[in-house]
């Protein structure tokens, strides 16, 4: 437990550009503090101790808005930035290094019993407001967007964004964890490539419509616009529609 202390106590400044001295993290970072009253409810939570753990666990969510039950597990090296609102559930693991951000949710999705929570891979990075929800897997280095909800499985290097969550495949980019500006807009991406496509139907029709005007004859035939005058292929639209989580 000293190791996972310790650890909590470095990624700070490794996270935080905010972070100046030691004494600043040591008192006023409420993440580090739920951490630390963490891993001792949980320590007592293992060796089967009844009511001192959740007291622990209810006096770190009064002192710090963060409330992570005693029975979740959480790896060295996590970090959670400003913190208010956090919500970790009893069967939640958290791996190495993750980095968690206000308001955000590792809970379930109903009353079942056993394995209810999500399981966070390393270098897991949720963003503000972010909602993972039920007993499913988040592989290494997965980005979650700020407000994305996400409800399936997410495999390793990827980036979840949207309600519901979308997958954006990044393998083979290492990205900064703190690089929130460059998620990509799915919905917007799918909603571009449908306007240019009906923006180049109307466009054909207009002209029909002027050769019909023209001529009381039959307009020579002439093909409709196909997906290749749109910015966006039909790719795009496909992976928006099937790529919900």
């Amino acid at each position: 437990m000293l190791s996972s202390i310790i650890a909590d106590f470095r990624i700070v400044f490794e996270r935080d550009p905010a972070a100046r001295n030691g004494l600043e993290v040591l008192f006023c970072y409420p993440g580090l503090h739920a951490l630390w009253l963490h891993r001792i409810a949980h320590w007592l939570y293992t060796l089967g101790l009844p009511f001192i753990p959740r007291l622990i666990s209810h006096l770190a969510r009064f002192l710090t808005g963060i409330e992570i039950h005693p029975g979740a597990k959480i790896g060295q090296g996590v970090f959670i930035d400003h913190g208010m609102g956090v919500v970790i559930g009893e069967t939640a693991i958290v791996g190495d290094y993750a980095l968690i951000y206000q308001g955000v949710t590792l809970g379930g999705t109903g009353k079942e019993s056993g394995k209810r929570h999500p399981t966070l891979g390393e270098n897991v990075v949720v963003g503000a407001g972010a909602k993972v929800l039920g007993n499913i897997l988040l592989g290494n280095n997965v980005r979650i967007g700020a407000g994305s909800v996400v409800l399936k499985d997410v495999p390793s290097d990827c980036t979840v964004v949207g309600v519901p969550g979308r997958l954006v495949y990044r393998s083979g980019v290492r990205i900064n964890p703190l690089e929130h500006a460059n998620l990509p807009d799915s919905e917007a991406a799918a909603i571009r490539s449908l306007v240019d496509r009906i923006e180049a139907l109307e466009k054909e029709l207009e002209e029909l419509k002027q050769n019909q005007e023209k001529s009381v004859q039959t307009p020579p035939k002439k093909e409709l616009a196909t997906a290749s005058c749109c910015s966006l292929s039909e790719r795009d639209i496909r992976e928006f529609l099937d790529g919900s989580f």
